[in-house]
């Protein structure tokens, strides 16, 4: 909060901190999300995203199947759905 001279009290902007966040997916072949696991740990999210490739099916693969890793920069970015790992 800051006070101004002319008695105007206004709420300063709160300066949020940077973060990465690391979310694993597995998308299927229309577009929708099958499974998604986030984290702030970029060591637990690879090993995570090798997991999810691996588990992925020949035939899965080659119907459109993807596991994607992506980051972000707010926890409001993730899909609602996933599973939040600390």
């Amino acid at each position: 909060m800051v006070q101004f001279p002319d008695g105007a009290i206004k709420f300063a902007p709160v300066e949020r901190k940077s973060i990465m966040i690391w979310v694993n997916e597995q998308i299927d072949p229309s577009g929708l999300l099958y499974a998604c696991i986030a984290c702030c740990d970029e060591d637990m999210a690879k090993d995570c995203h090798k997991s999810f490739e691996q588990n992925l099916t020949n035939v899965q693969k080659s119907s459109g199947w993807v596991a994607r890793l992506r980051t972000v920069s707010s926890w409001d970015e993730v899909p609602v759905n996933s599973l939040k790992l600390n």
